[in-house]
């Protein structure tokens, strides 16, 4: 329901048309607007481009695993095998 349903809609002197709140409310479309919308997504983007380029190194240093390299650590990893247990179903 507006807000001013029960004022009369003839204006004032010199004030212009009466509208309800939510068309006060509305915003409207301009170049102002839009030069707005522009620079706040193209700083966006300088932002997380500058972000990601800053910790470039250490998104790009992996760490490389070629296995082991002595019989002592392969003898670690070594496991016997066990046959897969299952349980029996009632």
């Amino acid at each position: 329901m507006p807000a001013d349903i029960h004022h009369p809609q003839t204006a004032p002197q010199g004030r212009g048309p009466r509208v309800n709140a939510t068309r006060a409310r509305q915003g409207r479309w301009g170049k102002q607007i839009f030069w707005v919308l522009v620079v706040s997504t193209v700083l966006a983007a300088i932002a997380l481009f500058g972000a990601w380029s800053f910790r470039a190194n250490d998104l790009a240093a992996v760490e490389v695993n070629n296995g082991p390299t002595t019989s002592a650590e392969v003898q670690a990893y070594d496991t016997p095998q066990q046959p897969a247990r299952q349980t029996p179903a009632n």
